[in-house]
């Protein structure tokens, strides 16, 4: 499972990264986690509000902070 955290490092992205990265933990889910900062490449992703979460290559969440449960959902767990 490939997981980006998408925005450019402000504290909404960086509670986002963290309740995803606790949650795969949690659930232990084998994915790759990873943090995109490059405007273009969120652009990309037809994402204009961070934070944002892909995963494998479908957009789950934009412009608010995700609740572990909804982590779970998206992870299948």
């Amino acid at each position: 499972m490939d997981i980006k955290i998408l925005g450019p490092g402000c504290a909404k992205c960086a509670q986002t990264e963290k309740i995803v990265k606790e949650t795969v933990e949690e659930s232990g889910v084998d994915a790759t986690i990873e943090k995109v900062t490059d405007v273009m490449e969120i652009a990309g992703y037809g994402v204009f509000g961070t934070p944002a979460v892909v995963i494998d290559g479908k957009v789950k969440s934009v412009g608010k902070i995700p609740r572990k449960a909804d982590v779970k959902t998206w992870i299948g767990k």
